[in-house]
């Protein structure tokens, strides 16, 4: 039988797979990329890699993610992160909307989800004793510093899209990058500037939790922006993965370290994609151009193309099923968790190499 999972790998992560293996002890970074309900596939690996694997070998790691990737790693960060990931996949799925819901209803929506999600947890989440959770956002500037319509966010995001279509530089005149984190993570990689955003890094806490997953995951107009996160500075906040849609980010800067330096990102596709905007300009994908020994130490698993055939419309859930399936909500949740229960094959796999590394199943990741 095909496997259900593909993996890639750069060129130092290779080369720690063939001498060591896969073992949880060198994990150091974990990524979580945007993509809405793309992100639900990865459940029964998630629990796994969470709940089992990577306990074995405590240590302190880096979690971070925005959009859906950042709720996964808050539930990475519970006490019990298998019962949280399923939480987070029974609350995701049972989103219901009107055919035409406005942005305050969908934002509400989503904050219910979210209390349902963390609600009473938000203390072990930021104090959790190894994990180290850092949640994107973006900040508008601009027309986007705090529009007072959504004409001027539209604007404003027509005008965010001419420029990254020009060069991912002169989008950042339209948005920083926020990254709101445990502050017991020095962060070196990230701290020493890599690309023409701003970043500002705020501290995680039990206060701004909520507001800062809110944000990571409020979509451009179809939600109302977050207009406050506490310990942040001040200004208008939207999806962390406008700018960070995969996560595309300097990882390279840790290898070497002492304590491990592979970074394991579970992804739900086969490459990288810099930021929402650039989704449709192939040759911004990231393992291209100057930028590729980013990806040397970086070892991704991913659904096989065997995997999503077997499918329901052969595809992953996403955001587009809201339309397919209409007010016809049990359906799309039907399929939805069936692609979520299918995830339990992508998990055996996955456990099945890191038991047994067979490196004729990996491929380059540095394109």
């Amino acid at each position: 039988m095909s496997l259900a999972i593909q993996i890639h790998a750069g060129r130092k992560a290779y080369a720690h797979l063939r001498e060591h293996g896969l073992r949880a002890q060198d994990i150091a970074i974990i990524p979580a990329a945007a993509g809405g309900p793309k992100g639900l596939i990865l459940q029964a690996l998630d629990q796994w890699i969470f709940g089992e694997w990577l306990p074995t070998a405590p240590r302190e790691r880096t979690l971070i993610g925005a959009s859906i990737g950042a709720w996964r790693m808050a539930a990475a960060s519970h006490a019990d992160p298998v019962a949280a990931f399923q939480r987070l996949g029974d609350l995701y799925c049972e989103q219901r909307y009107p055919e035409k819901p406005s942005a305050l209803y969908v934002t509400r929506e989503i904050q219910n989800l979210l209390h349902g999600f963390i609600g009473g947890y938000e203390s072990e989440i930021v104090n959790q004793p190894l994990h180290r959770l850092h949640l994107l956002a973006v900040r508008g500037r601009g027309l986007l510093s705090a529009p007072n319509s959504v004409n001027r966010a539209k604007a404003g995001f027509v005008a965010a899209t001419f420029a990254n279509l020009a060069s991912r530089s002169r989008l950042a005149k339209h948005m920083d990058r926020v990254i709101v984190g445990d502050t017991r993570d020095p962060l070196f990689w990230l701290k020493a500037r890599f690309d023409g955003f701003d970043t500002h890094f705020c501290p995680l806490k039990t206060d701004n939790l909520g507001w800062s997953l809110l944000a990571s995951g409020t979509l451009p107009l179809i939600m109302e922006p977050v207009a406050h996160i506490p310990h942040a500075p001040a200004g208008t906040y939207w999806d962390g993965g406008i700018i960070d849609y995969h996560l595309a980010l300097p990882y390279s800067r840790v290898a070497g370290s002492k304590d491990g330096d592979l970074v394991l990102y579970p992804h739900f596709t086969d490459h990288i994609v810099p930021g929402w905007l650039d989704k449709p300009l192939p040759w911004r994908r990231a393992g291209m151009g100057a930028n590729r020994q980013w990806l040397d130490n970086v070892i991704m698993v991913s659904p096989s193309p065997s995997f999503l055939k077997r499918l329901t419309r052969s595809k992953l859930p996403d955001r587009k099923d809201f339309f397919y399936y209409g007010t016809n909500h049990d359906f799309r949740i039907l399929n939805w968790k069936l692609a979520i229960s299918e995830s339990s094959r992508m998990r055996d796999d996955f456990a099945a190499f890191v038991d047994k590394p067979n490196l004729d199943l990996v491929q380059p990741l540095n394109f």
